[in-house]
């Protein structure tokens, strides 16, 4: 199995140049310490994310690692002109030397698409267009694609990706029908909330990808191929309660930055019918399985049990949130390291 990071660069009580300053020495650690990939989350207007133009941010990080791959979890097609986003994906192939991993998504927030002048009933529908126009794009010299939304004649594509075809492409999804899509196009898969909820967006995900037939991006590195996972909040310590004392603020403060949108537009008919997986509480979110917290050898524990139960070959963690000091989020990644990962890394 292979595990790999996660975050959302949230705002937090320190100056973002200090904020950025920390992740990228995070994340070269990380990159010491043989996790395989970075995902960096997309959103808008909202405190949850700081880096709301991912490829400028993984550019930095690729330049400052050597191993480490990176990639946005996800790219919110909806918000970008195919053409100019296939650019910015064969800059960043060449920049990171062939370790992009491209994460596509439609975006969950109703209230950020809004911002964009993007309405959330039509976004589905622009991402299925955008995404197939993008793939045309990458995929040849010149291209032409035309749709209902999206329309290029003959565009010359001098910029191509490193990687042959292209880089591979992912898909997140806390829901059934994102889940069956991604498996009917064969994409690589993370999901996320409830160990049980969890389990049942796997569950159609690998049904549809058994209907298509395969991964559309076979990776060697994944058994069967393709990367079926799950993303958890993780933080390790020498005691279950030296993991606590830093993982529970830290929770309270990425929960009121996930939260925002939805208590800033509380009125609203979207708010309600909303379905974000958020636990409420630290107690909430430990049951939940979405929180990881304690020693290595409980940290361990709780991370075979969610194997066994979702069947993954890939855990996504997310151990740099919230109000967290690097200090602590260094010390966890290090006993990570070396306590927690060499066990994974044979199941």
């Amino acid at each position: 199995m292979k595990v790999g990071l996660f975050d959302h660069v949230e705002h937090s009580d320190r100056a973002l140049a200090t904020v950025f300053d920390e992740r990228i020495a995070f994340a070269q650690e990380a990159d010491e310490a043989g996790f395989w990939c970075l995902h960096v989350a997309e959103h808008h207007c909202s405190p949850l994310n700081m880096v709301p133009v991912p490829g400028l941010y993984m550019s930095a990080v690729a330049r400052a690692t050597k191993r480490l791959r990176v990639g946005p979890m996800v790219y919110l097609l909806p918000l970008y002109s195919p053409l100019r986003l296939a650019e910015e994906i064969c800059m960043l192939d060449h920049l990171s030397k062939g370790r992009l991993e491209v994460g596509v998504g439609r975006g969950v927030s109703p209230f950020e698409l809004g911002y964009h002048k993007v309405k959330h009933e039509d976004s589905r529908d622009i991402f299925k267009d955008a995404y197939e126009c993008l793939k045309a794009a990458l995929s040849n010299d010149p291209f032409s694609y035309e749709s209902g939304l999206f329309s290029y004649q003959n565009v010359p594509m001098p910029l191509r990706p490193l990687q042959n075809p292209m880089p591979p492409f992912w898909y997140a999804s806390s829901n059934d029908t994102g889940s069956q899509w991604a498996g009917e196009h064969g994409l690589h898969f993370v999901t996320n909330g409830p160990t049980t909820r969890a389990r049942a967006n796997i569950d159609v995900f690998r049904a549809a990808l058994a209907a298509r037939g395969g991964p559309a991006h076979p990776r060697a590195e994944f058994s069967g191929g393709l990367a079926v996972g799950v993303s958890r909040q993780i933080v390790v310590a020498d005691t279950d309660e030296e993991a606590r004392r830093i993982a529970e603020p830290a929770a309270a403060h990425h929960h009121a930055n996930l939260t925002w949108l939805m208590r800033r537009n509380a009125n609203s008919d979207l708010t309600k019918r909303l379905n974000i997986p958020a636990a409420a509480s630290f107690e909430d979110a430990v049951r939940e399985g979405t929180l990881i917290c304690g020693s290595p050898q409980t940290v361990l524990r709780q991370i075979e049990a969610q194997v066994g139960a979702l069947g993954i070959n890939y855990l996504v963690a997310y151990m740099f949130f919230g109000t967290m000091s690097l200090p602590d989020a260094l010390r966890s990644l290090n006993l990570f390291r070396s306590e927690v990962m060499p066990k994974l890394e044979g199941m």
